[in-house]
C-alpha cells in the first residue's frame, strides 16, 4: 500500500518559483510528493511545473493566448481559476491526490478559494495567503474546512519569516493528510442544526434516541460556516434525513448580517429530495459581531450578548412575517418529504418569560405567518410546547419513526 501523501501544489511559478520550490522541498522532507500546478500567465518560471499553465487554460476551454489577451488581470485569473478547479476536482475524483496546498497574494488567494470550494468537505486543503483571515474574504467563499496560514513577509522572495510560514503550511497539509479520517457513513446519518447547546437543547434528547434506532447524528452549529457545511452535505444527499431545527442563519441572510450561510440556506435537502423535518428555531434573532455597533434597524430592540464575538438582537414583527414567508416558500420548493414543526410556546432559550428576548407579539406573528403560508407539500404539526421542551422532541421522533415505517427514511443499522 502506497503511504506517500500526494499534494497538489498550486501557485504562480512565473512570479514565485523560489517559494514554490522551497514549499515542494518541505513537502518532500515530510515524506510526501508535490505535483506543482502553474497558474501564472506572466512568463516562464525558474523550473518546469508538473502541470503547465497552458494545460490549466485548456481545462477552462481556452488557450493560454486567450487568457493573456483577455483584457485584464482579473479576467485572466478567473479563467485560470476555472481551469485549475476542473483539473483539481478531476485529480481528486480519480484518487491521484491526497491534499491541496495553494499559495498566493490576493490573486492567488482568489483562485485558490474557487479550487478549495470545489473539493469535498473533509479533503485536506491548506491555503498560504498574504490575506489569511482578512475582511477581504467574504464568508461565502471560504470552504468550511479550509486551513489558512498567514504568509507573513512572503510577498517577494525568500527570507526567514517566509520560510517559517511556508514550512508551517507544508506541515499543516501533510499532517492533515496523515491524520484525516474520511467520513465512513457506515450507518445512515441524520443531519441536525442547532445554535450552540444553550439557546437550543433538543439534541440532548434526540441524539441518544436516534442512536438507539441505528443512526449516526451530526449536529451543525448555525453560525454561518456550520450552515454552509450542512447545506453542502444535504445537497449531496449524504443524509438519510435532516432535522433542521435552527434557521437563524436565514434570518441573518435576510437581515444583511455577515453571520450567514448564504442565499441557499434551507434549500439543499429540499432540492436533493432528502426527507426534512424543519422547525423555526432561533428565528427571532439577528446576529452580529459583538465587537461592532448594533445594526441600526434593530438597535432599539432587546439585546443578548452571547460572548465577545457574537451578539443577538430581537427582530420586529414585520421581519418575523418576512422570515415566515421565506421559510414556507423554501419548503414549498422541496421535492422530498417535508414536515414543519411549529412550537407555539417559544423557539429558543432566551425567549422564555423572564428572558431578555421574550416577545409574545413577535412569536405570534411568526406562528401565524407559518400557519397561513405553509405549502401543500408540507406536513404541518403545531406543537403546544417550547422548542426545548421534551414534548417537541417527542413529536419530532413520532414523525421520524412514521417516515421510517413508511419507507421514506432509510432504516437504521443496529450493531
Amino acid at each position: 500500500m502506497n503511504t506517500m501523501r500526494r499534494i497538489l501544489l498550486i501557485g504562480t511559478v512565473d512570479t514565485k518559483s523560489d517559494e514554490i520550490a522551497f514549499l515542494r522541498s518541505c513537502v518532500e522532507r515530510e515524506g510526501g510528493s508535490a505535483t506543482v500546478m502553474d497558474v501564472g500567465v506572466l512568463g516562464r518560471g525558474a523550473f518546469t511545473p508538473d502541470i503547465l499553465n497552458s494545460e490549466v487554460a485548456a481545462a477552462a476551454g481556452v488557450t493560454l493566448a486567450d487568457v493573456i489577451g483577455s483584457g485584464d488581470e482579473n479576467t485572466s485569473m478567473i479563467l485560470m481559476a476555472r481551469g485549475a478547479t476542473a483539473l483539481a476536482t478531476r485529480l481528486q475524483a480519480e484518487g491521484r491526490i491526497d491534499g491541496l496546498l495553494a499559495l498566493g497574494g490576493t490573486m492567488g488567494t482568489d483562485l485558490a478559494l474557487d479550487v478549495a470550494s470545489a473539493l469535498p468537505l473533509g479533503f485536506p486543503k491548506v491555503l498560504l495567503s498574504t490575506i489569511a483571515y482578512s475582511h477581504l474574504l467574504p464568508a461565502q467563499r471560504i470552504p468550511p474546512d479550509l486551513i489558512m496560514v498567514l504568509w507573513a513577509g512572503g510577498l517577494y522572495g525568500l527570507n526567514s519569516l517566509c520560510r517559517s510560514a511556508l514550512s508551517q503550511a507544508a506541515g499543516a497539509v501533510m499532517g492533515a493528510c496523515r491524520s484525516a479520517m474520511a467520513p465512513a457513513f457506515e450507518r445512515p446519518m441524520v443531519g441536525m442544526t442547532s445554535l450552540g447547546s444553550s439557546a437550543l437543547t433538543y439534541m440532548k434528547t434526540l441524539k441518544p434516541e436516534l442512536e438507539k434506532r441505528g443512526y449516526e447524528l451530526a449536529v451543525f452549529h448555525t453560525t454561518g460556516m456550520g450552515g454552509r457545511a450542512f447545506e453542502e452535505l444535504a445537497g449531496q444527499g449524504r443524509f438519510a434525513a435532516v432535522l433542521d431545527f435552527s434557521l437563524q442563519e436565514l434570518v441573518n441572510h435576510l437581515g444583511g448580517s455577515c453571520v450567514t450561510a448564504g442565499p441557499d440556506r434551507l434549500r439543499g435537502a429540499g432540492r436533493a429530495g432528502v426527507p426534512q423535518i424543519v422547525a423555526p428555531g432561533a428565528t427571532d434573532m439577528l446576529d452580529y459581531p459583538a465587537w461592532l455597533p448594533r445594526p441600526e434597524r434593530f438597535a432599539h430592540r432587546a439585546h443578548h450578548a452571547h460572548n465577545r464575538l457574537i451578539a443577538s438582537l430581537c427582530i420586529d414583527v414585520e421581519m418575523r412575517r418576512d422570515v415566515a414567508g421565506a421559510i414556507t416558500e423554501r419548503l414549498g420548493e422541496a421535492v422530498g418529504p417535508t414536515c414543519l414543526l411549529l412550537p407555539t410556546q417559544g423557539i429558543e432559550g432566551w425567549d422564555r418569560p423572564g428572558q431578555p428576548l421574550h416577545d409574545p407579539e413577535g412569536l405570534e406573528a411568526l406562528v401565524d405567518g407559518l400557519r397561513e403560508g405553509v405549502a401543500p407539500n408540507t406536513e404541518l404539526h403545531v406543537v403546544d410546547a417550547h422548542i426545548n421542551d421534551a414534548a417537541f422532541s417527542a413529536v419530532a421522533l413520532q414523525v421520524f419513526d412514521r417516515w421510517v415505517a413508511q419507507g421514506l427514511i432509510a432504516p437504521g443499522i443496529l450493531s
